[in-house]
């Protein structure tokens, strides 16, 4: 079997894949990241906090979650946006909703999946998605968890430029100009960030589709197999590497028999709960609320896991 494996046909293949999923990926970063850095200049992180400072709860949940799937910040960004909301006065219900959507329902996120899983199950999956966020900044927050948040003061380290629409000058259509060149050059310096995730993202699943046979994963992970989907958003957690990366190694898995209710469970663990975004949560919560936290995206992954295999998206 290994002999039929590593034929020159079958190792071409794998090249071929893998050069089709580097440029794939390689076209699909440069755009959303050059789009994400022009959102991140018109809705600055300040106008954030003055938005999430209403007094009523529910209205400051769905805001939150709203706000948190439009604003593709990264976690050490996001983080110091969550503190600043808490000593601005933000209603704990927003905050949370806010953190809940940032990470895993966020442009980049749609962006990808709708190119790589196609619309109606891109749909369904914001749609559980912010209703979840909702619903656990609401319930938390009556449940008094705001008594869980450490008094600290959080700067952003990621050495991302902070320039905002008000920070531009000029006329209207000078800002939007300086606005695209900043959007260019923070795409740039992204992307050569992540080239090597890109790589191994596309390196693995060039691997998964010419080397692993499909009856083993259809076997392991197929869709009749539900205890799957619990186990792979565990699974999810320290396997995290990028979105990005994970996403075109989840189209290779379907294409091999894996149910998209398990790969998706996998997305949503790892994007909503890596290890350096429940590390850098560890700094502003104590650990009852970083145990809640954990809880929520394994049980919303688990969640929209069921929904995309009992509906067969």
């Amino acid at each position: 079997m290994l002999e039929n494996l590593f034929t020159a046909e079958n190792l071409l293949s794998v090249g071929g894949t893998f050069l089709y999923l580097f440029g794939e990926l390689f076209a699909l970063f440069i755009a959303i990241s050059f789009l994400v850095a022009l959102l991140q200049i018109w809705v600055s992180k300040d106008r954030i906090k003055r938005l999430l400072t209403r007094p009523h709860k529910v209205e400051n949940a769905i805001l939150g979650a709203l706000l948190g799937s439009v604003t593709p910040f990264c976690s050490c960004s996001t983080i110091p946006v969550l503190v600043g909301l808490f000593k601005s006065g933000a209603p704990f219900s927003g905050a949370i909703s806010f953190l809940m959507t940032s990470p895993i329902l966020n442009p980049a996120i749609i962006a990808l999946l709708l190119v790589f899983f196609g619309p109606l199950p891109t749909v369904v999956y914001a749609l559980i998605t912010f209703v979840f966020a909702i619903c656990v900044g609401l319930l938390l927050d009556k449940l008094g968890f705001s008594r869980y948040v450490k008094n600290v003061n959080v700067s952003g380290g990621c050495g991302c430029e902070d320039i905002t629409w008000e920070k531009l000058e000029g006329t209207f259509w000078q800002k939007q100009w300086q606005a695209c060149k900043y959007a260019v050059k923070d795409a740039i310096g992204l992307f050569k960030g992540v080239i090597g995730w890109l790589l191994l993202g596309a390196g693995i699943g060039a691997f998964i589709y010419g080397f692993v046979p499909t009856e083993l994963l259809e076997n392991f992970a197929g869709a009749d197999n539900l205890w799957a989907i619990p186990l792979a958003a565990v699974i999810g957690i320290p396997m995290y590497i990028r979105v990005e990366t994970m996403i075109p190694i989840a189209g290779i898995l379907m294409d091999k028999g894996v149910s998209a209710g398990i790969v998706i469970a996998l997305i949503l663990g790892g994007a909503g709960a890596s290890i350096p975004e429940v590390s850098l949560l560890n700094s502003i919560f104590k650990k009852q609320m970083v145990v809640t936290f954990v809880l929520c995206i394994f049980l919303v992954a688990v969640g929209t896991g069921f929904a995309f295999t009992l509906f067969s998206l």
